[in-house]
C-alpha cells in the first residue's frame, strides 16, 4: 500500500492514473476542500482510498500512513504559497509527516524537490525545498529524494503561463534578466515513469538524485521555442528580476492570482540542471525533447481562456 500526499496536484493526478493502470494498492491524504472534485474516476476499481486531512494533522496523517510501506510526498505550495504557505505546507508538512511515518515504521518516504534546493540558497523556494530534504534524510525514515527540472505538460503552471502572457502581450514580452539561465525541462510523463520506477528501484533508498530531460535550454531559447510552437511572435525585451518581482506584487493585489509569481521568479534565479542522460542512469529510460513533446498540444489550447481562468483562481484558503 502507497499513501499519495498532494494527490490531485499536476504531478500527483498523472502519478495517480499511472498507479491505476498498473493496478497499485494507493492511498490519497486531501483536505476537505478538495474532496469535492477529484481528477480521476472514484468508481474505478483501482481508483485510492481517500482519507480527509491536512498535512499538518498528525492524527489523519497516522491514519492514512498505517499499513502503508512507502509514501510518495508530492503535497507543495510552489507555485501559489507566500512564504509563510510554503513554510506551513512544506517545511511543517514533513516535519509531521516524518514524524508518524516514523512511528507507523513505513519503509520510505519518496518525495519530489528541484533542482537547485539547499538550505543555504538566498532563494525562498529553493531553501525551502533544502529544508525539506534536510529534515527527511534525518527523520530516521529511509528516504528517495528526487530532484527534478521544471516540469511541463498539457496543464502546467510553467510553459502554459508564458503561452497565455505572449497571448495578451502588446507585441512584447517582459523576460526576467537577459534570458541567459540554463534550464532542464522534463516532460509530466518522464516524471511520472522516474517516480514508478524508483518504487523498485533498491539502490536508491537513502540516495537523493538529479534528473531532467534530455537537453538543456536558456530561458530565452525556452520562451523562443514556445513562440515558434504556438505561431505567437513578440518582441523580447529583458527586464531587471527586482522589477518584476515589484509587478508581480502590484498585479497579485489587483487579481486573486498573478500567473507569474514569486516563486515562478525563484525557478529561474539559477541554473537548474541535471547531468545529461541522468534519468537513463538512474532510471533506464530516454526523456522526450521539449518541442516536439509541445508540438503534440500547445498549438491547441486556448490560451485566453486559460489566462482568464488561472488568474481569477483564488489561491487555496489556509488550514
Amino acid at each position: 500500500m502507497i499513501l499519495i500526499t498532494g494527490a490531485t496536484g499536476l504531478v500527483g493526478r498523472h502519478l495517480v492514473s499511472r498507479l491505476m493502470r498498473e493496478s497499485v494498492p494507493m492511498r490519497a491524504l486531501l483536505p476537505e476542500r478538495r474532496l469535492r472534485r477529484l481528477p480521476w474516476d472514484t468508481s474505478g476499481p483501482n481508483a485510492p482510498e481517500v482519507f480527509a486531512g491536512d498535512m499538518t494533522d498528525e492524527e489523519a496523517l497516522f491514519r492514512a500512513v498505517t499499513g502503508c510501506h512507502a509514501v510518495i510526498h508530492l503535497e507543495n505550495a510552489q507555485w501559489w504559497g507566500r512564504r509563510s504557505d510554503l513554510e506551513r505546507v512544506e517545511l511543517a508538512g514533513a516535519r509531521a509527516l516524518a514524524t508518524v511515518a516514523r512511528s507507523a515504521r513505513v519503509g520510505r518516504i519518496i518525495t519530489l524537490s528541484h533542482l537547485g534546493a539547499a538550505p543555504s540558497s538566498g532563494y525562498t523556494l529553493h531553501r525551502i525545498k533544502g529544508e525539506v530534504e534536510d529534515l527527511l534524510r534525518k527523520s530516521g525514515v529511509a528516504y528517495t529524494v528526487i530532484r527534478s527540472g521544471i516540469v511541463f505538460a498539457p496543464d502546467d503552471a510553467f510553459v502554459n503561463h508564458i503561452a497565455s502572457m505572449l497571448r495578451i502581450s502588446p507585441g512584447i514580452f517582459l523576460m526576467p534578466g537577459q534570458g541567459e539561465v540554463v534550464l532542464h525541462p522534463m516532460y509530466i510523463d518522464d516524471l511520472v515513469e522516474a517516480i514508478y520506477r524508483s518504487l523498485d528501484r533498491v539502490r536508491l533508498v537513502d540516495s537523493t538524485v538529479d534528473i531532467g530531460g534530455p537537453e538543456y535550454l536558456s530561458l530565452r531559447d525556452l520562451i523562443l521555442t514556445v513562440m515558434r510552437v504556438t505561431g505567437m511572435r513578440r518582441l523580447i525585451i529583458g527586464v531587471p528580476p527586482y522589477l518584476l518581482r515589484w509587478i508581480t506584487a502590484v498585479y497579485s493585489r489587483i487579481l486573486p492570482r498573478s500567473l507569474m509569481t514569486a516563486q515562478w521568479l525563484d525557478i529561474l534565479a539559477a541554473n537548474r540542471t541535471a547531468p545529461l542522460g541522468s534519468a537513463y542512469d538512474h532510471f533506464g529510460f530516454q526523456p522526450r525533447r521539449f518541442e516536439y513533446t509541445l508540438l503534440g498540444y500547445l498549438p491547441r489550447r486556448a490560451h485566453f481562456l486559460g489566462l482568464l481562468r488561472d488568474s481569477f483562481r483564488r489561491r487555496p484558503r489556509p488550514a
